[in-house]
């Protein structure tokens, strides 16, 4: 049987999202050592995006399989008793067998947040990047029109031995405010390691007027990651939603 989650996670004290062999601090290992205790058996959660070491979500997809029909509700809460407090399923449904959260997303939807204004407010300094500096919203604006698109992103991407293509298609990067949160949402068919942090730090560049909007161009063009901006903290960062 095969089961499909929306989860949300704090991941201020996780590694990210990707099980690793020399840590026990891991969302999805966390998820399927719960998922060992409820069901005794042995599973591997596959997860819509592999977020990084601080990165938040509200709406992480994963499914898993089971040898076994369980009923997806009572499930949910047995985990959900056993997981941290900083890990939630939100939901569990029995799914069709080949349906695959990662190779079957249409599309991603993130959002970070950074505070422009001077005041800081300390409940919230685990989920927002506490920037507080002026930027040109415009300027940004401007820079974020360049990177929509299909372009090769391997500027924008922290792994330097990464060999797959780095194609892919942004779909839209909207910025708005609201008070002294500055708020950058990105839809795409899929990121590379770091790619929005790369992009967050680029913008805010173009933001403190220390690079042109149209430097990007060329920045896409040098396929050279030392052109792109700095990689934005992650705590900032915070997967939203997942279609298919």
């Amino acid at each position: 049987m095969n089961y499909k989650m929306i989860i949300e996670y704090d991941g201020t004290r996780y590694e990210g999202w990707q099980k690793q062999k020399h840590s026990d601090e891991t969302l999805q290992g966390k998820i399927e050592k719960a998922f060992e205790k409820v069901t005794g058996e042995n599973v591997q959660i596959i997860g819509a995006g592999r977020t990084d070491s601080g990165v938040h979500a509200k709406g992480q997809v994963a499914n898993v399989h089971l040898p076994y029909d369980l009923n997806a509700e009572n499930l949910k809460n047995e985990l959900n008793e056993i997981l941290p407090d900083d890990i939630y399923i939100k939901q569990c449904i029995e799914v069709e067998e080949k349906f695959h959260s990662r190779f079957h997303a249409k599309s991603k939807i993130y959002e970070y947040n950074l505070r422009i204004g001077s005041n800081k407010d300390v409940f919230q300094k685990r989920f927002i990047w506490q920037f507080a500096k002026p930027l040109c919203i415009e300027k940004m604006k401007r820079a974020a029109e360049i990177l929509q698109g299909t372009h090769d992103f391997t500027a924008f991407c922290n792994n330097k031995h990464f060999k797959k293509s780095a194609v892919r298609t942004v779909y839209s990067i909207e910025i708005s405010t609201s008070n002294d949160i500055l708020h950058l949402r990105f839809c795409g068919d899929g990121f590379l390691q770091g790619m929005i942090r790369i992009m967050v730090g680029t913008l805010v560049e173009v933001g403190e007027n220390k690079r042109d909007a149209d430097s990007l161009y060329d920045v896409l063009k040098s396929k050279q990651r030392s052109n792109a901006g700095f990689t934005a903290p992650p705590q900032g960062l915070t997967l939203i939603s997942v279609q298919y």
